[in-house]
C-alpha cells in the first residue's frame, strides 16, 4: 500500500480514493478531448513508463514504441491471445489487443515501465484500452457519416448533371432511390445562391432544411462559392429566399420555369438573375423580372429563323444531339473549365462538342457576336417549342437577323438601354462599343482607343452597375448588350450564313 501511495504521487493523480486518474481518463471522451493521441499520451505518464498503439500493420498511430517481441506483438494482433505480459532486462512489458470498428482488424497497446504492473497500473491500462476503443469507434462513426455525406453529395450532383444533358428518365430513376417523389414533375426552377466559400456548406444544409428535401440541392463544382437548387414548386422558392435575409454577403438567382429537360437553360437564366440580385437591395432577383430581347421580336419569325439557323443539327440521333445543344448553352455561358465540372466530363470534351456544333452550324464562336447571335436561337429554342414556326414560301426571302433585330420595340429596348451609359462624361458607351468588336480583349481594345488596358477594364466595370449586367465575366448579361449594339447597328453581323445573308439553305448547307 505505502508503494501504490507513493506511486500515485509520483504520478501527480493522488487522490483519497486513489482512483483520480479514472476521472483523467473519462476527460478525453468529452467532445473537446476526443484524440487517441493524447490518450496514449497520458498512459505513459499515468503508468511513468512509455505506451504506444500499432495496427495489425505493425504501423504506429500513437506515442512512443518501445522495443517488442514481432511474434509476441502479432499474436495479440491476431486474437490468439489477448493480451501478454513480459518481464526482462530491467523493463516490465503489456501487450493488449485493441479491438476496431472493422472485425477483421485490430491494433496493439503496449506498455512498458522500470516497476513491475501493480493493481492500479493494471487498472490503468485496462480502462485505457477500453477508453481508445470508443474513441475508434466514434471516429469511424463520424468517417462512415462523412463518407455517407459525400457519396449523397455526389449522388444529387449526378441527378443534376443528367438533367444538364437532358437525361430525365436517368435523372428520375437515380433519385427515386433516396428522394421518392423528388422529380415527380414537368417543370422547375433553378436558383443559385451565392455566399461566402467558408459558409456555403452551412447555407447547402439550410437549403436542405427549408426546402424539407422536397429540392435538389448541389453544391456548384464549378463556382465554390454558389449552391445550385432545381426547386419543382413554388413553396420551396420562397422558403430559399428567406435564408438571405439574415445573410449580408448572400445572394439568390432564380430561372423561370422551364422543364426538367430545360434545366441547363434555367441554370443560365439562374445565373444571370444572379448578377441582377448584386444590385438588389433584397440581393434577390428572377430571370422573369427584366426585359430581355427575345420577347420584343415577331415570336413566329424567331422561332423560323432559329429552326433554320439550328437545322443542321436535326439530322443527328436524338441523344446526340441534346447533348451538343446542351453543353454548347452551357459552353457559350460559361468558361469550358466551368461547364466542364457542371456537366462531370472533361474540357477537351466541352470543347470538342462545341467545335462540331460550330462546324455544322457553319460559324465561329471566337467571335462575340457569333457567340451572342447562337446564345440567342438556343435560348429560343427552349422558350418558344410550343410556337408553330412560319410557313415557308418559295417565293419569300428568309427572315435574317437584321430583319428580327430592326424591328422598333427591338431598337427602342436597345436605345434605352445603351443610353443609360451615356450619363458617364468617360464615354463609355464607345469603350463597351471597341471592346465587343475585339471580342473582350482589353489589350486589344486599348491599342485601338490609344488608352491602357486598365482604363478599358476599369470602363467596362463601371458600365456593369449602370446596365445592371455583368459584363467582365461573359455570359447571358454580355449576350444581351451585344445584341442591343447590333439591334442599332454599332456593330456588324456576324458571318452566320443562311441568316445574315437569307440564302437558299441549299448554298449554305449543301
Amino acid at each position: 500500500m505505502a508503494g501504490r501511495e507513493d506511486g500515485n504521487r509520483r504520478a501527480g493523480t493522488g487522490s483519497a480514493d486513489g482512483s483520480a486518474w479514472a476521472q483523467e481518463l473519462l476527460e478525453h471522451l468529452r467532445p473537446h478531448g476526443r484524440d487517441v493521441r493524447r490518450v496514449v499520451t497520458w498512459l505513459a505518464g499515468a503508468v511513468q513508463g512509455i505506451a504506444s498503439l500499432q495496427d495489425d500493420t505493425g504501423r504506429l498511430l500513437a506515442g512512443t514504441r518501445p522495443p517488442l517481441d514481432e511474434d509476441l506483438v502479432a499474436a495479440v494482433a491476431a486474437g490468439r491471445i489477448a493480451s501478454a505480459a513480459w518481464e526482462g532486462q530491467g523493463r516490465h512489458l503489456r501487450l493488449v489487443r485493441v479491438t476496431y470498428p472493422n472485425p477483421s482488424a485490430a491494433g496493439v497497446l503496449a506498455v512498458s515501465r522500470e516497476t513491475p504492473f501493480d493493481r492500479r497500473t493494471s487498472d490503468i491500462v485496462t480502462h485505457t484500452v477500453q477508453v481508445i476503443e470508443l474513441l475508434l469507434k466514434a471516429d469511424e462513426t463520424a468517417a462512415a457519416g462523412l463518407r455517407l455525406e459525400r457519396a449523397t453529395s455526389d449522388l444529387r450532383l449526378a441527378i443534376l448533371q443528367l438533367l444538364m444533358v437532358e437525361d430525365t428518365v436517368s435523372a428520375r430513376r437515380v433519385a427515386a432511390g433516396l428522394w421518392p417523389g423528388l422529380l415527380d414533375t414537368d417543370t422547375a426552377c433553378v436558383h443559385v445562391v451565392e455566399g461566402t466559400v467558408e459558409e456555403r456548406d452551412l447555407v447547402a444544409e439550410e437549403c436542405i432544411d427549408v426546402t424539407g428535401e422536397r429540392a435538389l440541392v448541389v453544391l456548384c463544382p464549378a463556382v465554390d462559392e454558389h449552391v445550385i437548387v432545381v426547386t419543382p414548386g413554388e413553396s420551396e422558392a420562397r422558403d430559399l429566399r428567406s435564408l438571405i435575409g439574415g445573410r449580408p454577403r448572400t445572394f439568390i438567382g432564380g430561372s423561370a420555369r422551364q422543364s426538367l429537360a430545360r434545366t441547363a437553360t434555367a441554370y443560365g437564366q439562374a445565373v444571370s438573375a444572379l448578377a441582377v440580385a448584386h444590385f438588389r437591395p433584397d440581393k434577390a432577383a428572377v430571370y422573369a423580372e427584366r426585359t430581355h430581347p427575345e420577347r420584343l421580336i415577331d415570336p413566329v419569325a424567331l422561332r423560323e429563323w432559329t429552326d433554320r439557323l439550328l437545322r443542321p443539327l436535326d439530322t443527328l440521333p436524338h441523344h446526340t444531339r441534346a447533348e451538343l445543344l446542351a453543353t454548347t448553352r452551357l459552353g457559350l455561358e460559361f468558361t469550358a473549365v466551368n461547364a466542364a465540372k457542371v456537366l462531370g466530363v472533361s474540357r477537351n470534351t466541352v470543347r470538342a462538342r462545341m467545335e462540331r456544333v460550330e462546324t455544322l452550324l457553319c460559324t465561329d464562336f471566337g467571335n462575340l457576336t457569333a457567340r451572342a447571335v447562337v446564345h440567342l436561337a438556343l435560348n429560343i429554342q427552349v422558350s418558344l417549342t410550343d410556337t408553330p414556326a412560319g410557313t415557308d414560301s418559295s417565293g419569300d426571302a428568309p427572315v435574317s437577323l437584321c430583319d428580327l433585330l430592326s424591328g422598333p420595340a427591338m431598337r427602342t429596348w436597345a436605345q434605352d438601354l445603351l443610353a443609360h451609359l451615356d450619363r458617364d462624361t468617360r464615354d463609355l458607351r464607345r469603350t463597351l462599343r471597341t471592346w465587343i468588336a475585339e471580342g473582350a480583349n482589353a489589350e486589344r481594345t486599348a491599342q485601338t482607343l490609344g488608352v491602357h488596358a486598365q482604363t478599358v477594364r476599369e470602363h467596362v466595370r463601371s458600365a456593369e452597375p449602370v446596365l445592371e449586367r455583368q459584363l467582365l465575366a461573359g455570359g447571358s448579361d454580355l449576350y444581351e448588350v451585344v445584341l442591343a449594339h447590333l439591334a442599332l447597328d454599332d456593330l456588324d453581323q456576324p458571318a452566320l450564313h443562311g441568316v445574315k445573308t437569307g440564302l437558299p439553305d441549299s448554298l449554305v448547307h449543301g
